[in-house]
């Protein structure tokens, strides 16, 4: 009884086979169904080949989420070069009350403004660099040293309130010793990450006045980056640069300096790096070899259907008619037979 309910479930499962299988003296080759396989295991090669390259490469991911941390302290990474002596130049930055936040702690160094011309080659290309990240509006892989000598300041990492202010850089001069003319090594908020080219990275801004303002509208986006290398919680920001020559006989007021304004986006962007799953590049491998044996065997057997129409309807290739000769074999077999009648 086993062995015959085991025949029977093989019986079975024999029945709902959905891929019969053909014996290969019932299957017929020929020349045009060799040339859409060659064709077809070419195309399967090279997608796969493709889909590989697809599936190593990785891509960012960007979510956007209201920024609810209102407690923590901003950082300023700010490093700038002005043409003027270290003692004739103040630095400091004010929230949006104005109240002081930073002013002790600066670094000078006094150095020389102009760049020698190895110095101004590599400004040159940093600044084409710049432009082009522009373009592409997304953080970019670029390593930035700062090899550039400049004139006397440089503000160091500071940590001011999380709302709205400015920093300012005035003189400490008269007015006929002004100079302001400099140039933004570095400036970025927050965590510093190797590698990321920021936008006032490299400006340099020459004054055609000694009494001049300069003036860098700021807005800063919290942003927590997450990628396979780098983990980081820092700011990215926009800016819109603003220069004027301060002259009061013709109705131009304010402050001769250099003025960063910056306000603090309520946006938080999350950054994230992601990288196919093995299982997908896997479905993607099946469907592009089911896609191509299908395709190709339906456009196969589609164009050799409108070939036998067209030969059938023209009576060309295997549809030809055949003719007869009035010498064929089955005419000249009888001539015998009639001159053998004829002998009696």
């Amino acid at each position: 009884m086993r062995r015959l309910n085991r025949k029977k479930a093989l019986n079975f499962v024999k029945e709902m086979d959905a891929f019969p299988k053909v014996p290969e003296s019932y299957v017929e080759t020929t020349a045009s169904g060799g040339t859409v396989s060659v064709l077809a295991f070419t195309a399967m090669a090279l997608l796969a080949f493709f889909e590989f390259f697809v599936y190593r490469d990785t891509w960012m991911k960007y979510e956007y989420e209201v920024d609810k941390d209102f407690t923590s302290k901003l950082r300023i990474n700010i490093d700038i070069t002005v043409a003027m002596r270290c003692q004739f130049v103040g630095a400091d930055v004010l929230d949006l009350a104005e109240t002081m936040v930073a002013s002790d702690g600066l670094q000078y160094e006094p150095v020389i403004f102009e760049l020698s011309p190895q110095q101004r080659l590599w400004h040159r290309t940093l600044l084409l660099i710049q432009n082009h990240l522009r373009e592409e509006h997304s953080l970019q892989d670029v390593l930035f040293r700062n090899i550039m000598k400049g004139a006397p300041t440089a503000l160091p990492p500071r940590a001011i309130p999380h709302p709205r202010g400015h920093a300012h850089l005035a003189a400490l001069v008269s007015h006929e010793t002004y100079n302001f003319s400099h140039r933004i090594d570095h400036l970025s908020f927050g965590e510093e990450i190797p590698g990321i080219l920021n936008p006032l990275d490299g400006t340099e801004k020459v004054s055609a006045d000694h009494n001049q303002m300069f003036q860098y509208f700021i807005t800063i986006v919290p942003t927590k980056l997450q990628t396979y290398k780098v983990s980081a919680d820092t700011h990215q920001y926009s800016v819109t640069e603003r220069e004027r020559v301060i002259n009061h006989a013709a109705g131009s007021h304010g402050v001769s300096g250099i003025f960063m304004k910056y306000d603090i986006s309520s946006l938080m962007v999350k950054v994230t790096e992601q990288h196919m799953p093995f299982w997908q590049f896997l479905v993607r491998l099946c469907g592009i070899i089911g896609g191509i044996f299908s395709t190709t065997g339906m456009l196969h057997g589609l164009v050799g259907f409108c070939v036998d129409v067209v030969c059938c309807r023209f009576k060309l290739g295997v549809y030809k008619p055949k003719s007869m000769s009035v010498f064929d074999g089955h005419v000249n077999s009888l001539t015998p037979l009639l001159s053998e009648n004829a002998e009696h």
